[in-house]
């Protein structure tokens, strides 16, 4: 009896596992014929990449401006004779058209220099022609009935200094009569203006100035020159 008993015992377990293995073979095979084949050309990725932004054009790099020169306003002076002449040579050759103008002012009191009063017409005459042969153009003879007739004015100053300078080129040159005075006379001199020039123009009045002993650059304001 227990042969038997364990021989259906194990008859059972045998029937129930193949007939759950017989379910799942099934439960595969109903699974294999409900899912659709994969088709892999139209398979698409949904996912949105990120596109580049693009890139912007940089600028073109502006031309850098230049900066503009500061136009300024001077004024130089006083001139009188030799001196004026080669002030008024020196200014010439910057050809600044219309910018460069001048004016005369009256001073009582100035000083020159002059040769003394010759004996007569015969010494005068002479002297001039020494004058001329040192290359002395610029001159003046005093024809006023007084002291000073006969005298010889090779210049005339607003400062003792600007004189004491041209005197001393005269005798540079040979002219050693020439003397040094002050004169309580009207004294014409001329002033140079300068309107509305650039920087470089500036620095050239600044060097030329310095050939001028006694003379003065000043720097003014635009609207005083007009």
């Amino acid at each position: 009896m227990k042969a038997i008993f364990w021989i259906l015992l194990v008859a059972n377990a045998i029937l129930f596992a193949v007939m759950q293995w017989g379910g799942l073979l099934a439960a595969d095979e109903q699974a294999g014929q409900t899912q659709p084949a994969l088709h892999e050309e139209q398979i698409r990725l949904l996912v949105d990449l990120p596109q580049s932004a693009p890139v912007a054009a940089l600028p073109a790099s502006a031309p850098v401006a230049a900066k503009p020169d500061t136009l300024a306003c001077f004024e130089w002076g006083d001139f009188s004779g030799a001196d004026l002449t080669k002030a008024a040579a020196a200014l010439s050759a910057l050809q600044l058209g219309d910018k460069l103008s001048q004016r005369q002012v009256e001073h009582t009191i100035g000083y020159w220099v002059y040769i003394p009063p010759l004996v007569d017409k015969t010494a005068l005459n002479q002297k001039v022609v020494q004058l001329k042969a040192r290359g002395i153009k610029e001159y003046f003879i005093v024809q006023e009935a007084g002291q000073w007739l006969n005298a010889i004015s090779l210049g005339v100053f607003k400062t003792q200094e600007a004189a004491q300078k041209f005197q001393d080129e005269l005798r540079a040159k040979g002219v050693r009569s020439a003397q040094l005075g002050e004169r309580a006379s009207k004294l014409k001199m001329t002033i140079f203006k300068l309107n509305g020039v650039d920087d470089s123009i500036g620095a050239k009045l600044v060097a030329m100035q310095k050939d001028f002993a006694g003379s003065e650059l000043k720097n003014v304001p635009c609207a005083l020159t007009r």
